[in-house]
């Protein structure tokens, strides 16, 4: 039971760090006339770059935190910040997003920052001190196998609920991602303050 509380708890903020839903209306547009055989590709390399970002920057920011003298209460607390910030960006967002048409479109920018973003980056350092590395880096791993299938069924998915109805939840999980902004903010300093 307890496994999969921790699992639960590793998974979800993930799942709306990520937020791959929001990101099927960018995917889609960025990908027209692009042929099948290529979509697949592109993919493919966003989530091999995502995955390779993420366990960069689970490994080697907490290194860089030690070395400039930063725990992990501070982290919870700037990124609980930024985390609110995003989400708040995310909500009252207005103008889509623009990216040009490029050869590396998979790496930049669906690979990260869409994928692996500052929400999804702070959320894993974060987690990974709360929890552990295995669940995190497992929660990560499952999150991005679903992302990969969002996104390779990107044209379905936005029939059966239409653009507007994947926008709706996407503003869904950016309220989501500010709650758990907030949460973080309160541990980190109820930690600084030994509460």
């Amino acid at each position: 039971m307890e496994l999969i509380k921790t699992f639960l708890l590793t998974f979800i903020p993930l799942f709306v760090a990520i937020d791959a839903p929001g990101i099927l209306p960018i995917y889609i547009s960025l990908v027209e006339g692009i042929p099948e055989r290529d979509k697949k590709k592109i993919v493919r390399q966003s989530v091999i770059t995502a995955f390779l970002v993420a366990i960069s920057f689970l490994f080697l920011g907490n290194i860089l935190f030690s070395l400039l003298g930063i725990g992990l209460e501070d982290f919870m607390i700037a990124g609980g910040i930024l985390l609110l910030i995003l989400s708040i960006s995310e909500i009252l967002q207005v103008k889509e997003k623009e990216f040009s048409m490029t050869e590396t479109l998979g790496v930049v920018p669906i690979g990260t920052p869409l994928l692996a973003g500052p929400a999804t980056l702070t959320t894993l350092i974060i987690l990974a001190g709360t929890y552990g590395y295995p669940m995190v880096i497992f929660s990560l791993f499952l999150n991005l196998v679903i992302a990969w299938v969002m996104i390779e069924k990107a044209q379905v998915l936005i029939k059966i609920f239409g653009i507007h109805g994947i926008k709706a939840f996407a503003k869904v999980m950016a309220l989501l991602l500010g709650a758990i902004a907030v949460s973080l903010i309160k541990k980190g300093l109820m930690k600084i303050l030994n509460l």
